[in-house]
């Protein structure tokens, strides 16, 4: 009897440990509630659009990086105006606002409740769509204001709160942790996202993401979903780069942001061996824009930029968020890796260019069969397909098999240049590239620098070791 009463005593006590190592969510939820609003923005019936994405079949449906946007059953145009539902929070008490910018986009009217069901009509200051963010004003004063947290002291685990007011319901509070930090998503990088598997459903576009200390450490913008809803994977902005922003958008209505004038990849092992690395680390230059800040500075294809403007790139996500930074005008350093050894430039960073959707020019020509150990089959290009792609040497990809298809290799492919033991050679011909390869021992890494369209990236190859 008495060992079963310390047991139970014991079982107790360590229950009792547990229950208090939980967080405590509730008062946080009480002091922070109030600084959270709810935003309905009305859009005109003209503006009402199915997006391109209704009439692709589920299986190849976008879902990655969706908005809060209805299932695409309810996206029909209609005469009636539609009524978008997100949530904000208040960051000034003078009536300053962050939201998401896809809430309040083309919206003709927009409203903002207080938790305290105070309503205000609200006006856009600003929205920068690269980042997804909105800066609203409301003729108000003396209003609670959002504390603000540092998302550099985020850990992968830590408890976050938020508050929002999905499908309409207001001031919801969902619970989870911190799944990632650092986040690069597609089409997407110059945010640093917080991913997390808080339960983030339409209408909690634009709200808070809070930390323990119930300050704010993001804005839940984005989720992975394959049906329109919470699945797990949900992705916040850090709130210093919405910070920033707004910064900006209050001062003179836009975002300004740097550009050097390249297109980089990233690093796999293979790639970083070819060029002499010893490991996959910084962000290799694919293309230089001519004239260009880098172009100018003496930047070229192939170069690995490894420190900019004092700060480690780590891959090639961290450059554009690095330089993006960076205001336009302002000299920075970059070093960088280049035939062996490294090096050092400074460069004056160009304002951001305005995005381009052109689209990029196809070879198509007849080719010789046979393949190399690579399982690639290259002919020399034609006078005029030199002339059309203003190239002067080169040869085109006519077939990839084995490992070639599986470096995503196609033909119309363009390879004009092979590293291997850390030195770039442009690729003469056809049957130059097959002569290169009976140099190299079996297994060798290398890398081929090709053109797609109007694009150039670098591939990462190893010839078979048998």
């Amino acid at each position: 009897m008495i060992l079963r009463c310390t047991a139970a005593l014991t079982l107790c006590f360590s229950l009792s440990i547990q229950a208090r190592e939980l967080p405590e969510f509730a008062g946080l939820v009480e002091r922070q509630a109030p600084v959270v609003v709810n935003i309905s923005a009305t859009r005109q019936a003209a503006s009402v659009k199915a997006p391109a994405l209704r009439s692709d079949t589920p299986g190849r449906m976008p879902e990655w990086l969706r908005r809060w946007l209805p299932p695409p059953t309810e996206l029909e145009e209609s005469e009636e105006d539609d009524q978008a539902v997100g949530s904000g929070f208040v960051i000034d008490s003078a009536g300053y606002i962050l939201t998401n910018a896809h809430v309040v986009e083309e919206a003709s009217e927009i409203l903002v409740r207080m938790n305290d069901r105070r309503e205000y009509p609200a006006r856009v200051v600003g929205t920068d769509r690269r980042t997804d963010i909105a800066l609203l004003k409301v003729d108000a004063s003396g209003l609670p204001q959002a504390r603000l947290g540092d998302p550099s002291r985020l850990r992968v685990g830590d408890w976050v709160l938020a508050i929002g007011s999905p499908f309409g319901f207001d001031s919801s509070v969902t619970a989870g942790i911190v799944s990632a930090k650092g986040r690069s998503l597609p089409d997407d990088s110059i945010v640093p996202f917080i991913q997390t598997d808080v339960a983030i459903n339409p209408g909690n576009s634009g709200g808070p993401l809070f930390n323990l200390k119930g300050e704010v450490v993001g804005i839940n913008s984005q989720i992975y979903s394959r049906t329109g809803g919470f699945m797990g994977v949900s992705f916040a902005i850090p709130i210093d780069v919405a910070m920033d922003v707004q910064a900006q958008l209050r001062e003179r209505g836009h975002v300004q942001r740097g550009r050097i004038g390249v297109l980089v990849q990233e690093l796999s092992q293979d790639i970083a061996s070819s060029f002499g690395l010893r490991t996959a680390t910084g962000a290799l230059v694919s293309q230089v824009e001519p004239d260009g800040p880098a172009a100018q500075a003496g930047l070229r294809s192939g170069d690995v930029i490894l420190r900019c403007d004092g700060r480690e790139v780590q891959n090639s996500h961290e450059l554009p968020r690095i330089v993006g930074a960076v205001r336009p005008g302002r000299a920075v350093e970059l070093e960088f890796w280049r035939d062996n050894r490294m090096r050092r430039v400074q460069l004056v960073v160009g304002a951001f260019p305005e995005e381009k959707h052109d689209t990029p020019p196809r070879i198509v020509e007849p080719a010789p069969r046979g393949s190399n150990p690579l399982g690639l089959v290259l002919q020399d290009l034609s006078r005029s397909q030199k002339r059309e792609l203003a190239l002067e040497q080169g040869a085109s990809i006519v077939e990839a098999n084995g490992a070639a298809a599986r470096a995503e290799l196609r033909p119309g492919d363009v390879v004009l240049a092979v590293t291997t033991g850390g030195q770039q050679q442009s690729l003469k011909s056809a049957d130059h590239f097959n002569r290169l390869l009976q140099g190299l021992p079996r297994g060798s890494a290398l890398t081929l620098l090709v053109l797609r369209g109007e694009s150039r990236s670098y591939v990462g190859m190893k010839l078979p070791a048998r």
